[in-house]
């Protein structure tokens, strides 16, 4: 504990959250006509889409279906109306609603919510994550030294919470969730740390608007810790 604390990992936001999916045109549409996105990026291999390039987003990876959602339970929305918002819903879209929050599944499965917050910094940025993991006390302990906080039960980075709930998900062959994405300073230093501490790094990936260092977490949660470059631009 002692070394940890000598060089913390530190991220600055929860970036965004990436998904495999069989058809990521039909999903990006659903988020986009429905819950206020729109297309920030498109290349040959995945879509990115969002409120706002800078803040909370989903990434959509092209794979072969079907996917299972594995231990991804949820991700959940901000609004500031939310009878407004699930009034953009489908109609015939099943959800339930309890304590402020309303829940429902989107397309290839991915659990969905939304939330009343108060004075979000965009309408649908990311609120919260919920994943699923047999032991969220491990896992908890384990994704502190990674980088989040503890706070009131949950684990945070800067406004975004990432929730654990037990279940006896993981190792899926054909996973929804690919990783969790988190802004750093520096993803070279974050390699160096996770080396020094002897964690499964993934890969490091040197891209046109950013550089980027993926570390395995517990119960098979790859976390991507993402710096900016001064070229990063998208809007």
């Amino acid at each position: 504990m002692a070394d940890h604390a000598r060089a913390p990992i530190e991220p600055t936001s929860l970036d965004h959250v990436a998904l495999w999916v069989a058809d990521r045109d039909y999903l990006a549409a659903f988020l986009i006509n429905h819950l206020g996105m729109h297309e920030i990026e498109r290349t040959e291999s995945f879509t990115l889409v969002g409120a706002d390039a800078r803040l909370g987003k989903l990434t959509l990876f092209a794979a072969d279906g079907p996917r299972d959602p594995g231990v991804l339970e949820r991700v959940v929305l901000s609004v500031s109306d939310l009878g407004a918002a699930v009034s953009q819903l489908p109609a015939d879209l099943q959800r339930e609603r309890r304590d402020g929050l309303v829940t429902f599944d989107g397309p290839e499965g991915l659990g969905l919510g939304l939330t009343e917050a108060d004075q979000p910094q965009v309408e649908y940025d990311i609120n919260h994550v919920v994943v699923r993991v047999p032991d969220p006390a491990r896992a908890h302990d384990e994704l502190e030294a990674l980088g989040f906080e503890a706070r009131g039960g949950a684990l945070a980075v800067a406004e975004k919470e990432l929730r654990l709930e037990v279940g006896e998900r993981g190792g899926e062959e054909r996973p929804l969730l690919n990783h969790i994405a988190l802004l750093v300073d520096s993803a070279g230093a974050v390699r160096d740390e996770a080396e020094r501490r002897g964690l499964e790094i993934d890969k490091f990936v040197d891209a046109e608007n950013t550089l980027a260092v993926f570390v395995w977490g517990p119960d098979g949660i790859k976390l991507e810790y993402v710096e900016h470059k001064p070229t990063f631009s998208l809007v």
